[in-house]
């Protein structure tokens, strides 16, 4: 209980958990959130692969992490490949 009071003091203020995933095509970058609690993301994070993969995409990163994402669905021109930086 203690470990886990910790881990919620180092995470506070930080913004709510998010899936982001990362397509080369199309090159985009998704984010689908908020949630609660890393696990909470983690345990969508499946459904929300599968609807992109379905879509035809080619996901090439996943990620769950804390973030306050500005905008939820960035798409970059096929010559620009640094768009993960820019959010």
């Amino acid at each position: 209980m203690m470990k886990q009071l910790f881990l919620n003091l180092a995470q506070l203020g930080k913004g709510n958990w998010w899936v982001e995933i990362i397509t080369n095509t199309p090159q985009c970058l998704y984010y689908f959130g908020p949630f609660s609690s890393s696990q909470e993301a983690e345990a969508m994070r499946p459904g929300y692969v599968d609807d992109l993969l379905e879509e035809g995409v080619y996901t090439i990163q996943v990620i769950v992490k804390q973030c306050h994402p500005t905008r939820l669905t960035i798409f970059e021109e096929a010559e620009t490949a640094d768009f993960v930086y820019k959010v």
